[in-house]
């Protein structure tokens, strides 16, 4: 008997500023990526992958690969170019035949609606998600791809990995926020919007596309204590009920953590809530629970300074886990008992099923233009992490849907570097060459077509 259940999704997960480019054509107006010049170790974001151009080419990879699912995001400024007026309909369109063209391969599509690229109107204007007028803009905007995709789209996310805007180093970059002083209070405003913005799409989805499923989606943050020092296990919980347990209550049961609501009397911010807002987050329910697994970290209670927000803490904190291994290039701690020990404890808890959104290894890698790139630390990372769910599925009773790679042909990453390759189809390009764009399959493009094939038995 199979591990896995019949129908299990395998597939690929990304973002449009990553991968779409045509970043001023088909309609689209500016967004906030758009701006961003290239550095000696990004790239900027005008060209990506080509993927507006090539994406058939590349959905025709993900089929060879066996994968049955897609977590793609629309671009906010290619359907609405100034974000809250007209649609575009050339950037509909767009998406209207892209997501015919995955089911036309078997490939269920899943759209994600915000992934950091503010459009930059709205940016300007109203310093993004700081202002209710942002709020308003994404839900009108979230409310019209119902409209337009609903009858086949099933799966729906509203904003990736959205636990980052509770963390203090990372909250203004993806917020569309500009300019201010960047303090406490805005913090909360942008988190707490941002949370509303989540709230009313998903009630709205609820109550009329009932054949739809919502989820929300974080950065799941495993953080252990260093030692067994009491300081950094206290430190260790707090960071894990205000990072990750606040998103997840309001997600499953309509309601902030009471331990972060208690912080915010205390620092006199419960202004930000503004009148019904939390009647309208208490009908809020999700059809699954999402998240991202990469790494996870250990925090030392002695790093960090007296008085420190727990927002903050893992500006200071974090620290080398002796424990567990590294990749070579940027350090990410590889741990997939971590993410085994994730799944469980989140069905245990909240009872959903869950549905990891992207997980996934980034490594320096070129090719020398005939051989095949052997990757095998690759398909060690996500054999390891497979196993790891499978053990949470088979041994810990934990109900899950899918299991998504992030980029899975290759991408830019997060910081716009060409070098972090995460894909088992490379993409020929650099940083600041595009050389011809050709897509290449790795060693692990032909171990992932066995993976799938088996369910995941033949790892």
């Amino acid at each position: 008997m199979s591990t896995l259940k019949k129908g299990f999704l395998w597939g690929n997960s990304v973002s449009s500023m990553q991968t779409e480019g045509a970043w001023d054509e088909g309609g689209k107006g500016k967004s906030v990526y758009d701006i961003r010049e290239a550095t000696e170790f990004s790239s900027d974001w005008k060209v990506a992958t080509d993927s507006y151009r090539r994406y058939a080419e590349d959905f025709d990879y993900m089929q060879a690969m066996g994968m049955n699912c897609y977590r793609f995001q629309i671009s906010w400024s290619r359907v609405c170019p100034d974000g809250d007026g007209e649609f575009n309909e050339e950037g509909i369109a767009f998406y209207d035949k892209f997501i015919d063209d995955l089911i036309a391969r078997g490939i269920e599509p899943k759209i994600c609606l915000y992934h950091f690229d503010m459009p930059l109107h709205l940016a300007q204007k109203y310093n993004g998600f700081l202002s209710r007028k942002v709020l308003d803009a994404f839900v009108r905007y979230g409310e019209e791809m119902l409209k337009r995709f609903s009858h086949k789209v099933k799966y729906w996310i509203t904003l990736n990995e959205q636990n980052l805007y509770s963390l203090s180093n990372k909250v203004w970059k993806y917020a569309g926020y500009l300019e201010g002083e960047k303090t406490l209070a805005e913090h909360y405003t942008i988190s707490h919007n941002i949370m509303m913005a989540h709230t009313r799409f998903s009630n709205h989805l609820q109550a009329n596309y009932p054949h739809c499923l919502v989820g929300g989606m974080l950065t799941y943050m495993e953080v252990y204590p260093l030692t067994a020092h009491p300081k950094d296990v206290f430190i260790a919980r707090k960071v894990d009920e205000f990072m990750n347990h606040n998103l997840l209550e309001a997600y499953t049961h309509g309601k902030y953590s009471n331990e972060v609501l208690a912080f915010m009397k205390e620092n006199n911010l419960m202004h930000v809530i503004q009148d019904g807002d939390l009647a309208e987050m208490a009908k809020m329910r999700s059809d699954f629970l999402a998240f991202s697994y990469y790494a996870s970290h250990a925090i030392d209670h002695k790093k960090i300074p007296e008085g420190t927000p727990v927002n903050s803490y893992l500006e200071f904190g974090i620290v080398k886990n002796p424990h567990v291994e590294a990749t070579k290039d940027w350090g990410w701690q590889i741990d997939p008992l971590g993410f085994r020990n994730v799944l469980t404890k989140i069905y245990n808890r909240y009872k959903l099923p869950l549905f990891p959104n992207e997980n996934g290894i980034g490594i320096q890698e070129t090719w020398d233009g005939v051989n095949e790139i052997n990757d095998d630390y690759r398909i060690e990372y996500h054999r390891d992490h497979i196993e790891a769910l499978k053990a949470a599925v088979c041994q810990d009773g934990v109900d899950v849907i899918g299991y998504l790679g992030w980029g899975l042909i290759d991408i830019l990453s997060s910081q716009g570097d060409m070098r972090k390759r995460y894909g088992m189809v490379y993409v020929n390009r650099s940083n600041h060459d595009l050389m011809d764009l050709k897509r290449v399959p790795k060693k692990s493009f032909y171990w992932m077509k066995t993976v799938t094939a088996s369910n995941g038995e033949k790892l």
